[in-house]
This record gives structure tokens, sequence and C-alpha cells, in this order.
């Protein structure tokens, strides 16, 4: 009897170990469920494989686009998010690169922007303010790369810990870009590439 007592006592720590592990492991699982997902960006303008519409180029010089910002999506913003930012670079153009765009103050609520919400008053009815882009305008200036090799322009969407920026509509693109790295949380990016 004591030996079939210890076997049964032995069952039952091992039954008892057995459920811990299971519990652990279910709270781990739920945990990894319930957590935030990547902070990401995507954009229906912009898939991979897709070629860059006309509507998205530069509206003067050689390229005679139609100058619409494209539709941006993000999910996954980082707890503590208090506004946004968007900036789309060229890193390929010769010198120090190429500012396309630059917008700060986009509300925190905020998951997408849609197409050409640079020039029809979307983002002004945010109360979101544009940077001077290097075509020296302000807000969106679509790529437009010299003939040859294509440039690669990154999109970056910046979680900020600040609605509070000190910026005003037509400051420099750089200068946004200093103001906007300060207060970030975290950003996702997509890279497309454009030649002609």
């Amino acid at each position: 009897m004591r030996l079939t007592g210890r076997r049964v006592s032995s069952s039952g720590h091992v039954v008892a170990a057995l459920s811990v592990v299971l519990a652990a492991a279910a709270f781990s699982t739920t945990r990894e469920a319930a957590a935030d997902p990547a902070f990401a960006v995507t954009s229906v303008d912009l898939a991979p494989g897709k070629p860059v519409g006309r509507d998205l180029l530069f509206d003067q010089s050689e390229c005679k686009g139609g100058n619409r910002s494209p539709q941006i999506y993000w999910r996954g913003a980082p707890v503590g998010t208090r506004s946004f930012a968007v900036t789309i670079f060229d890193p390929d153009a010769p010198g120090r690169g190429w500012w396309h765009w630059a917008v700060a103050g986009i509300p925190a609520g905020t998951d997408r922007l849609p197409n050409n919400a640079s020039a029809s008053g979307v983002l002004r009815k945010m109360g979101a303010v544009e940077a001077r882009n290097d075509w020296d305008t302000d807000g969106y200036g679509g790529p437009c790369p010299p003939p040859g090799k294509p440039h690669r322009y990154i999109v970056t969407v910046y979680a900020l810990n600040s609605a509070d920026l000190r910026l005003r509509q037509g400051t420099p693109a750089l200068m946004f870009e200093h103001e906007i790295r300060t207060m970030t949380i975290e950003s996702a990016q997509l890279t497309f590439t454009y030649g002609r």
C-alpha cells in the first residue's frame, strides 16, 4: 500500500508539474497573441512589383506627372504615440540626398493617409504641417530622377512622443527631419524605386 501510495504521490507531483508547465505555455501564448503587432507601413500605390504610377511623379521638369502624394497605411504603433510624421527621402540623389516630402502633426488616432493627402487639403484639416521639399515647394514633390540608374525612395512613418512640434508650414524638410527624430519612439519604412 505504501508503495502504491508513493506511486500515486509521485504521479500527482508529475501531473501538478505538467499542469504548471502547460499553464505557463498557455500564458506565454496568450501574451504573444495579445502583444502589439510590429510597427509597419504599406501602400496600395507603392505595392511590391507594381510600377510607380505617373500620378505620383513630379509635375514639372521632364516628368510631367500628377504630383499626387501616395496612399499610406500603418499599423502597430507603439504605446505612448502622441502623433505621427511621414517623410519621403531619396538617398541616391547627388550630394546629401533629396527630400520629397515631410509632414508632421498627424493626430495619434490616424492610421492612414489617402492618395493626394498633400494637395487635397486632408492634412490641413487634420492640423498637420508640411515642410518645404527640395523642389522648393511646400508639401509633396514627387520623384523625377535624372535618366539612368533608378533611385530608391524611402517612405518613413514616425510614431512620436509629442503632438507639440515646433514646426511651421514651409520650414525646410531637413529641419523637419531633425525635429521629428528628437521625438521618435519608433519608425517604420518601405522603399520603392523609380528610374527613367
